[in-house]
């Protein structure tokens, strides 16, 4: 194959087919889909099982890449979830009659062509397409080599349950992964609507510089929790581990812990005992490695200044002593990605201030970054978490993959 461009001009051919679905046939469309992931567990599992034989064990990808019998059935049921949606499209969002005689309405319509490129995550093969389906938008989604396997197959269901109910195929694509197709299809003005990389920070960078189609970023997490002076210390040692050690590999997982220095001594023994159960690797500056040190933490290392601003995925963290709560605000706004940030405290106005100056999608006082999540916010699946601010932030899930349409209807008036 040259190019992907007939791939293109068959996925924008399939537009005007899913636009015109109703919202009870793309509902059935899922429910349908739900039950065909469950039919064929068996066989995701052991195309799966290929690709996990290819990545190191070592590689922080691989829990995210792993599709097992209960991950599955998850997806299933997250299927089901978006089924259930109102759906998004085709809302009147406002209407008036003009004195000159225009009705003029707003309503809510689909995007389009929605382009995804993304790393190890064969979930969002099945999280995209729901969405999509349920929103009546075509995707075109461009996988990571490391999943090739585990996305045909998820591709090739998606497709059988779509032709089953007489649907164009191309509603839901899958594009090769050699490279050389990608500029294409970050360039595809012309067929793509929009271009949504969910991964690291260099695939987001590079989808960013390089594309022509418009882009919303999701996916890379650098995420903070702040323990203040007034703090439950037992909460926050419970949050900290939650927030690190029960998905190390996803985006909303801790990275930096910042530790107010009045409470230091008291709080990294605590903190310490709980993470080394889980053998957690610690990144120390200078006052927090000597404090771990003291009582003997065994997996620490001096932080440089890259631990700092850095996204782990992986059973590691960095740890910094902060002097009061303008030295957090300030070490969260340098290097914060901008994803889900976190303060433990019992002061109010202290916690007023963290939430409304922290510059963040999410936010949280007294609880675990692990909840940033387009399920647990009850949006349903989600394409990825935004960390920009324009058209979708947070869990970017159905109700954003709308844009507007004027309507404006007259009988011969002219301006």
């Amino acid at each position: 194959m040259e190019n992907i461009t007939q791939l293109l001009i068959d996925a924008s051919g399939a537009t005007s087919q899913i636009r015109s679905l109703s919202a009870e046939k793309k509902q059935q469309v899922l429910e349908q889909l739900a039950l065909r992931l469950e039919e064929n567990i068996a066989i995701i599992i052991i195309e799966n099982k290929k690709d996990l034989d290819r990545m190191d064990d070592d590689d922080p990808k691989k829990d995210r890449l792993l599709l097992n019998e209960e991950r599955i059935l998850e997806l299933a049921a997250s299927v089901r979830e978006v089924a259930v949606l109102e759906d998004p499209t085709n809302k009147v969002i406002s209407e008036k009659t003009l004195a000159n005689g225009l009705f003029i309405q707003k309503k809510s319509v689909a995007l389009g062509v929605v382009g995804v490129i993304y790393e190890a995550r064969p979930n969002v093969t099945v999280d995209v397409a729901a969405l999509c389906i349920r929103s009546g938008n075509v995707c075109v989604l461009r996988g990571g080599s490391d999943a090739d396997d585990t996305n045909k197959i998820l591709v090739g269901i998606i497709q059988e349950t779509l032709v089953q109910f007489g649907l164009n195929k191309n509603i839901v694509q899958l594009l090769p992964i050699d490279r050389k197709f990608v500029e294409e299809l970050l360039t595809a003005d012309k067929y793509v609507d929009i271009l949504i990389p969910r991964g690291s920070q260099s695939l987001i960078d590079f989808v960013r510089k390089n594309a022509k189609v418009p882009v919303i970023e999701t996916g890379a997490g650098v995420c903070h929790t702040y323990v203040e002076s007034s703090a439950n210390l037992e909460d926050a040692a419970k949050i900290i581990r939650n927030a690190k050690v029960t998905r190390p590999s996803v985006c909303n997982a801790l990275d930096t812990v910042l530790i107010d220095q009045s409470i230091a001594e008291d709080f990294i023994p605590m903190m310490a005992k709980l993470l080394k159960e889980d053998q957690v690797e610690i990144f120390a500056d200078d006052v927090s490695y000597q404090l771990l040190k003291k009582i003997d933490y065994p997996l620490i290392n001096k932080a440089e200044e890259e631990d700092f601003g850095r996204e782990f995925l992986s059973l590691k963290c960095s740890v910094k002593i902060v002097n009061g709560i303008d030295e957090a605000l300030s070490h969260i706004k340098k290097y914060s990605s901008k994803h889900s940030e976190a303060i433990v405290c019992e002061n109010a106005f202290k916690i007023e201030r963290f939430l409304n100056e922290v510059d963040a999608a999410a936010v949280y006082a007294n609880a675990s970054t692990r909840f940033t999540d387009g399920g647990v916010f009850g949006l349903g699946a989600e394409i990825g978490i935004s960390t920009q601010k324009l058209h979708a932030r947070g869990p970017f899930a159905l109700e954003k993959l709308v844009t507007e349409k004027w309507i404006v209807k007259g009988n011969g008036q002219v301006r």
